[in-house]
């Protein structure tokens, strides 16, 4: 994915690693030979990360991103240059049951890495993870970067007030800052099988029917997680343009789907066509926004970024990701006495 030196002996931070983004963008950062560090609050053993081996090529500082003093340490002691601030509490429905948790790493845990960065004299780049929900719900689609941020459900709020921290520390203080606004990110090492994606790949896998919770007809944008992970690499090498400094980028295909159209094309790449989803909703979920998709015409012309999987491309490398994954528990599960 990397085809230059730009990243070799660079000092980089990644808060959230174990995630889905932070660890496919850890694994390319280690890949084009940067030193990183990752910052894990709790241990995941099925995590993509761990999965992949990749947690034994890092530094690995434990602790919850809202210890201001241990984040503050880490980024001195290992001399950062290059933070990814990507750790949060990101699932909707988490969220609206336990705010104040989300608020705690969402909004707190921003401020104290923004903080710690601020006082860390090597720093020169830093790439804030906020969110297509930051915006909440808006009456002109398109969403584009200009719109406000209206955020009324707890995770849209704390995405809202992750996205206004950020530039406020480019504001105020001159923190060679920007703010990355994706669409769902979705690709191989999501293990929260809540979420529509990885929810339906294992029923596809197992042979059951998946999920639907609305009636299907939501649009949303959906971007592959390389895709994603070369959003987040090109805006930090960016960073060294001062014009890019303080700004928000949507990234997302442009191309927005409905529930049902996703679900049908995980079917066919699956090859289990034969499986009827089992549609629960009469309309849209609780605490859901209906419609929401990004314009990404400012990351084309101002980073020369486009995403470089279609959503069957995506979809089919995913679902052979779960199909490995899964055959693996199989294999383990069969052998355990």
């Amino acid at each position: 994915m990397i085809r230059d030196g730009f990243w070799k002996d660079r000092n980089v931070f990644v808060t959230g690693c174990t995630g889905l983004l932070g660890s496919w963008l850890t694994m390319a950062l280690v890949e084009a030979g940067a030193n990183v560090t990752g910052l894990v609050r709790d241990h995941v053993p099925r995590s993509n990360l761990k999965w992949s081996g990749f947690d034994e090529a890092i530094n690995i500082v434990r602790g919850p991103v809202e210890d201001y003093e241990l984040v503050l340490r880490a980024m001195n002691e290992y001399e950062v240059e290059t933070c990814f601030h990507l750790a949060a509490q990101t699932i909707v429905g988490i969220a609206n049951r336990s705010p104040l948790s989300t608020f705690e790493t969402n909004i707190k845990g921003t401020w104290c890495l923004l903080e710690a960065a601020r006082h860390t004299p090597t720093l020169r780049r830093i790439v804030v993870a906020s969110s297509d929900k930051a915006y909440g719900e808006q009456s002109e689609l398109p969403y584009r970067e200009d719109a406000p941020l209206l955020g009324l459900h707890p995770y849209d709020a704390s995405k809202s007030c992750t996205d206004i921290l950020a530039r406020t520390y480019f504001h105020t203080y001159g923190l060679p800052v920007a703010v990355s606004r994706c669409g769902n990110i979705y690709g191989g090492g999501d293990i929260n099988f809540n979420r529509l994606i990885p929810g339906t790949m294992r029923s596809l896998y197992y042979g059951e029917r998946p999920v639907i919770r609305s009636d299907g007809t939501p649009l949303r944008d959906y971007i592959f997680v390389k895709d994603a992970v070369s959003a987040y690499l090109t805006l930090a090498r960016a960073l060294d343009r001062g014009e890019i400094r303080g700004q928000a980028f949507n990234f997302a295909p442009e191309r927005p789907v409905s529930v049902a159209e996703l679900v049908a094309l995980m079917t066919k790449v699956s090859g289990k066509t034969h499986i009827e989803p089992d549609v629960r909703g009469k309309g849209r979920p609780d605490g859901e926004i209906y419609h929401q998709y990004l314009s990404c015409e400012k990351a084309g012309k101002m980073l020369g970024w486009r995403p470089a999987h279609t959503l069957e491309e995506g979809l089919a490398e995913t679902y052979r990701w779960y199909r490995a994954f899964f055959d693996e528990a199989e294999r383990k599960r069969h052998e355990d006495p």
